[in-house]
């Protein structure tokens, strides 16, 4: 468990959209890695906690950067999620007062899950009249719906803090979140701090992990403005440095220097995996031409193999379970030897346990 903790630490946070993402991350980067480690560390001792943040993503947070998440990137998320839904709302007639009905919605949801019930959204939306109702979502899109009501609210109280998604109900590979009150979750109300020092904490962690990173890079990880990420990095004293690719990066005053060459390194990431995502100017380790094949049209990714820190080509599992690798272009014979001893590696683990995602790789579509 301290494992997996220290190694969500090592990368800000772990994208938690796709439920079995966590896993193979941590998976990825621990030798000893088990399925209990992250249940014990999200379920027990509660030392990491899911939280829908940036970009209205869903992230595994260490619980000390819990206070900053909420204060900063959530709570940019919850207020846009509240003004959809008042309009929403309004638009699709289930009232003539969106924020009335919300500030009903949030109480009667409160009220019911306070002393640590933990419920489904089904279950909250049978059980509470405040919750009935469907409004368009995604409307006049190809994969739009009329969808009940509850499932968006909850989103907007987990954003604002007020709720947190507790237990699966399912396995490890489905999400079926019970939700609970934040504070009976974690034994007391979230801190909160100014949007200001919240992102500055934030950053700060986020230049440990990922930098030299440009100012794209962090527009576009936060899912923030250009002036909030440049207030952040005037407070924290960041040091511009020269890229390699003809850009200016930012760096924390203490990293500086270069980092030392690593030895060859091979690996199978899974979708979604903060290392692919970590961020938007790309070509230092997936060739351009590469790009198309691995990111979809809204910048995410799905599995990935990497040799020598570079993106390489992408991974799927045949009908038996078993891992394959797609890599367009030869790496070699240690690249190779070393992608299909990971390959026998994350087999072996997944003992025949299909992992359904969302977002595939492009590259995998193309190859089937």
């Amino acid at each position: 468990m301290a494992e997996a903790r220290a190694a969500t630490q090592t990368m800000t946070a772990l994208h938690a959209t796709e439920p079995a993402t966590p896993y193979l991350s941590l998976f990825a980067r621990i030798d000893s890695f088990t399925r209990a480690d992250l249940d014990d560390a999200l379920f027990g001792s509660k030392s990491l906690v899911r939280q829908l943040a940036m970009r209205r993503t869903l992230f595994v947070f260490p619980r000390e950067l819990l206070p900053a998440a909420v204060s900063g990137p959530s709570a940019r998320v919850a207020r846009q999620e509240y003004g959809r839904l008042v309009k929403d709302l309004e638009r699709g007639q289930v009232t003539d007062d969106g924020a009335g009905w919300l500030a009903t919605a949030r109480k009667a949801v409160l009220a019911r899950l306070a002393g640590g019930a933990e419920l489904s959204a089904k279950q909250l939306r049978e059980d509470l009249a405040e919750l009935a109702g469907q409004v368009s979502w995604y409307e006049h899109k190809p994969y739009g719906a009329v969808l009940h009501v509850a499932p968006r609210v909850l989103a907007w109280l987990s954003a604002a803090g007020d709720v947190v998604r507790g237990r699966n109900a399912g396995h490890w590979r489905v999400s079926r979140p019970l939700w609970t009150r934040m504070d009976d979750w974690l034994g007391a109300p979230v801190s909160r701090c100014g949007v200001r020092e919240a992102y500055a904490e934030l950053v700060a962690v986020y230049l440990r992990t990922f930098g030299p990173v440009t100012e794209r890079d962090l527009v576009w990880w936060f899912g923030a403005t250009k002036a909030a990420m440049r207030q952040a990095l005037s407070d924290l004293n960041a040091v511009q440095v020269r890229l390699e690719r003809e850009q200016t990066g930012w760096v924390l005053p203490d990293d500086v220097d270069p980092a030392p060459p690593a030895e060859p390194w091979a690996a199978l990431l899974p979708a979604l995996d903060p290392t692919t995502m970590g961020w938007k100017d790309r070509d230092f380790y997936l060739a351009p031409a590469l790009s198309s094949a691995i990111f979809d049209w809204s910048g995410n990714c799905g599995t990935t193999a990497w040799w020598d820190g570079r993106i390489v080509g992408a991974y799927v599992q045949d009908d038996a379970g078993r891992i394959e690798l797609i890599v367009p272009t030869d790496p070699g014979p240690a690249g190779r030897a070393a992608l299909q001893a990971e390959a026998r590696r994350l087999g072996d683990w997944l003992d025949g346990q299909k992992v359904s995602a969302l977002y595939k790789s492009p590259l995998v579509t193309w190859d089937r």
